[in-house]
Order: structure tokens, then sequence, then C-alpha cells
């Protein structure tokens, strides 16, 4: 059974108005349990709303959201059982701090689940070292940490409520290379080692090949494609039409094999480091 399925999914923005405009339009998708999904798409494609479906944020004008077995919109338990079971983490995150310490709001989550003051430190402190955080920092205000510092804080506030689905919508957004190598790291040790199914939402597409097993692409409001990394990313030109652009190591082995130098398909420069490797 998928822990995610969208059956017929479609949503309106300002529906029952003049103006209306649809923002998904039927999808239907099912995200097996583990699965790290890339999702990736054009500015205004529908992949912030589609995440926003998951857990419960919007409801759909038409069609079902089914998380873990369940129709989050059956009862209200289901809606609030579904805020806990998938756990969202907005872009920028870092802005929505906002308690006296780090410490404070990673326990945030867990303390709306009720839990035991026990619980709810070991859940913390779980968070922070799964997102590399020391324990020194979490006595400190969040404002008084680093950009990357206060992306983990954020990060480990949604961890930190355990949740079967992690989504996180541009988590590298704004930061250095090495703080989005931090991010990326990060997040592949956590699904590794926890077996969650993780959801990425990202404008690099190569960030999406290092980590992903399957990619979900968004085109005006509909799924586009969605697939192995293969699968999609061998359709480079349909993908450049739709407005992505394919790693710059791809168009590299492409225009080597347009060239009648076939060294097959790379996505990452490990990748095509690889290959190159072989081929000496």
């Amino acid at each position: 059974m998928p822990i995610i399925s969208l059956k017929g999914v479609t949503h309106y923005y300002n529906s029952g108005t003049p103006n209306a405009t649809k923002a998904l339009d039927n999808i239907n998708i099912d995200i097996a349990e583990g699965e790290l999904v890339g999702i990736i798409g054009h500015t205004g494609s529908g992949k912030s709303t589609l995440v926003q479906h998951l857990n419960g944020i919007l409801r759909p004008d038409e069609g079902s959201v089914i998380v873990d077995g369940t129709d989050i919109w059956s009862n209200k338990k289901a809606t609030r059982e579904a805020r806990f079971k998938v756990g969202l983490c907005f872009q920028y995150p870092e802005y929505q701090l906002f308690e006296e310490t780090a410490y404070k709001d990673i326990a945030f989550g867990p303390q709306n689940m009720r839990l035991s003051e026990d619980e709810i430190n070991n859940r913390v402190m779980k968070a922070a070292e799964y997102v590399g955080l020391k324990r020194e920092l979490l006595e400190k205000s969040p404002f008084d940490l680093s950009g990357g510092e206060k992306r983990r804080v954020a990060i480990a506030g949604v961890i930190a409520m355990e949740p079967k689905v992690l989504i996180l919508d541009e988590p590298t957004a704004g930061l250095d290379p090495r703080g989005r190598d931090k991010i990326l790291k990060m997040i592949s040790d956590y699904r590794t080692s926890t077996g969650s199914t993780v959801l990425l939402v990202s404008h690099s597409m190569e960030d999406v090949a290092k980590l992903a097993t399957k990619v979900l692409v968004m085109n005006n409001s509909r799924v586009e494609m969605y697939g192995t990394v293969d699968e999609v990313y061998k359709n480079g030109e349909r993908l450049t039409e739709i407005g992505l652009n394919i790693p710059q190591v791809s168009k590299i082995f492409q225009l080597l094999k347009d060239k009648g130098i076939d060294l097959g398909n790379a996505y990452t420069v490990d990748k095509a480091v690889e290959i190159l490797s072989r081929k000496q």
C-alpha cells in the first residue's frame, strides 16, 4: 500500500469567484513508503500547492488525499493525524522561528502532540543530532545562529515530530555551496537511518539527481512525468521545453553523443567522473 495516494486531486485558488485559477488539475500519483521523491517544475507549476495538500494545509476542491491508507479529510481526527504523519518544512523555514531558544523551537511540534517532557527532550536531542546541531547551540536564541544553523533548527523542529513523511520545500534556497551540501547530506542520512519517505521540492535538477529514487515533474498544474531519475532525465528536450534546465554535465554528455561519442547518461558530476574513469 502506498504511503501517499492522490486520486483526481484538483484545486482552485479563489474558488467560486470570477478570478478562480486552477492550481492543480486532476493529480493522480502513488508514493511508496521509503521513497525519496524529487519534485521539480518551473515557477508556478504547482509544486508547493501540491505538497500543501499532503498534510491538510490546503483542501482539494475535487479528489482525495490518502495518507497511510486514510483519506485525510474523512473526519477531523484523520486531518489532525495527517499533520503529524506528514511533516512539511517550508521554503526559508528560518523565517518561522519564534521561540527564545533553538531547543524550544524544536520542541514546539512535540509539545503540540501532548507528549511527556522526557519524550519531548528525547525527540529534541535526536532531531538535533540528525541535522548536525551541537548541543551548546540549543540554548542559544535561533536569531543568533548562522543561516545554515537556523535552517537546521527549523528542519529539526519538523523531524522531532517523527513524521512518516518529511517534505522539504527548497531546503537549500539561499545557502552557500557548503551550507547546501550539508543540508543535502543531512537529508540523505536521515532517510537512510530512519527509512522515512522524503519529498524534496527543488529547482536544482542536479541535487534531485543525487538524492532521488523517483522524480515528479509538474507543469501547468498537472503531472508532466513521474518515474526514476533515468526515466525522467532522458527526456532532456521536453524538460527544456517546459522551462527546466537539465544539469550542465548532462548537456556535455549529450553534445558528445551528438558527435558520435556515446558515453551513456550522467546527471551529476560524480556520475560523470565514474563513467569517465571506467573509460580509461
